[in-house]
């Protein structure tokens, strides 16, 4: 049912205004309020005792819930519980949130009221509703959800508690716990909500992996570099890729002993990678087989570094730009395309000059696009291994480069492996190879 039907039901059952009931439900709607509960908070409001539904909710088991149920009954054990401080209505509101998890499946829960949810305690909620969140089902449990705890604990195949590496986070795990080492870390000003606020933000790596982090209550122990554990953290995407966001909420504390790093980033193919949606530390091969436009000899904006055309930022409008090096170049595996987007750096490194090197050969043949030319000459048609944080958006997948080396595998033995991968007689193959 669309929004404005339901603001019509309401109004007419309520008696009151259905522009009024519309804009109150489309607020509470837009802050994710499950549309039943939405409702019965307006029947409230607008002297309704009745409650968000008139029918009884059905019973489910967690895997069998989906989207399109208003609201269920469920009995689950609590996995995870963490707080969290979000703005709601214009207002501060702390809520919990984490996983539930019966013999059939497990599904992820907001708790807008103080229910006391602790991991391991075994539950029935009844009345929770139920809503859409990145395609999939998630429990909210409100102020006309009946909690009980049970004491009978259910028997599930999943570990109690948030315990996870870097590798198995997702966007939008919450209340989840890991053991890592500072990597990288500086303290930022940042515009906030409630104006500037002052942030850390780097990098923490464990024997999986690395993903980014953002602690936005710096912690003296975060800021000092050596290994923590946290729990009660989230992830968030950010730049297309999952990072670690660590709140007023979340515990930290200095570890005695030392987080060893891996240092192998994650290898895949790019049809995978992407697929993804975003993966912060990933090594993909493939062939170079073109560089895009806005390669080579560039100009940035002094302000907000993006960069420009024709003397124009997005941002600040006519500007000085200040000259700099970049290659978008297209790496193609066969699975997949990515671009690769290549720094200042590692474009003098495949340039094989300097930026003061492109600006005289821009010079001499009055073309800045004689630099691209050049750079395309020298790396496309060769086979490279690339390393760097993947993310995709509408507008297709970009590597951001950390490394770029060219492959010295030996094509002949990789073709063999995709001819045997796919059943085909690698002998019988060999003189086309």
């Amino acid at each position: 049912m669309e929004l404005d039907s339901h603001a019509e039901d309401l109004a007419s059952d309520l008696g009151v205004d259905k522009e009024e009931v519309k804009a109150d439900l489309k607020n509470l709607v837009e802050y994710s309020v499950p549309i039943d509960e939405a409702k019965g908070s307006l029947r409230r409001k607008y002297g309704d005792g009745s409650s968000a539904g008139s029918s009884t909710p059905s019973a489910r088991n967690l895997g069998d819930v989906t989207p399109d149920d208003g609201s269920v009954t469920v009995t689950g054990v609590v996995l995870t519980a963490g707080e969290r401080s979000i703005r709601y209505q214009g207002d501060d509101q702390v809520i919990v949130e984490g996983r539930l998890a019966d013999e059939t499946g497990v599904i992820d829960y907001t708790a807008w009221e103080d229910f006391g949810l602790s991991p391991g305690e075994t539950i029935t909620a009844g009345n929770a509703g139920v809503r859409e969140w990145d395609g999939e089902p998630e429990l909210n449990l409100g102020e006309s959800t009946s909690l009980s705890f049970v004491d009978e604990s259910l028997d599930v195949d999943y570990e109690i508690g948030g315990d996870a590496q870097l590798a198995e986070l997702q966007t939008g795990d919450r209340a989840v716990s890991i053991e890592v080492s500072v990597l990288e870390c500086e303290r930022r000003t940042i515009d906030g909500r409630d104006g500037e606020t002052e942030i850390l933000s780097g990098v923490f790596g464990d024997e999986s992996g690395r993903l980014p982090f953002t602690n936005w209550d710096p912690a003296p122990e975060i800021e000092d570099g050596g290994p923590v554990r946290i729990e009660n953290a989230y992830v968030q995407e950010f730049r297309g890729v999952p990072e670690v966001n660590v709140s007023a909420f979340s515990t930290v504390s200095a570890l005695e002993r030392e987080v060893d790093v891996g240092a192998d980033a994650t290898t895949m193919e790019i049809g995978d990678a992407v697929r993804t949606g975003g993966i912060y530390d990933v090594e993909i091969v493939g062939n170079l087989i073109a560089v895009r436009d806005g390669s080579g000899l560039i100009q940035r904006c002094p302000e907000c570094y993006r960069v420009i055309q024709k003397g124009q930022c997005r941002t600040h409008g006519d500007v000085d730009g200040v000259d700099d090096l970049r290659v978008k170049a297209i790496l193609d595996d066969g699975t997949g395309t990515v671009t690769v987007v290549l720094d200042d750096d590692l474009t003098e490194d495949v340039y094989d000059g300097t930026l003061e090197d492109a600006l005289e050969q821009a010079r001499e043949a009055m073309d800045q696009e004689v630099v691209a030319d050049t750079i395309r000459e020298r790396i496309v048609g060769r086979e490279y291994r690339v390393r760097g944080h993947l993310s995709v958006d509408d507008y297709g997948a970009n590597l951001d480069a950390e490394t770029l080396e060219e492959s010295a595998d030996d094509p002949t033995t990789r073709a063999r492996a995709f001819l045997e991968e796919f059943g085909a007689d690698a002998e019988a193959t060999e003189v086309d190879l």
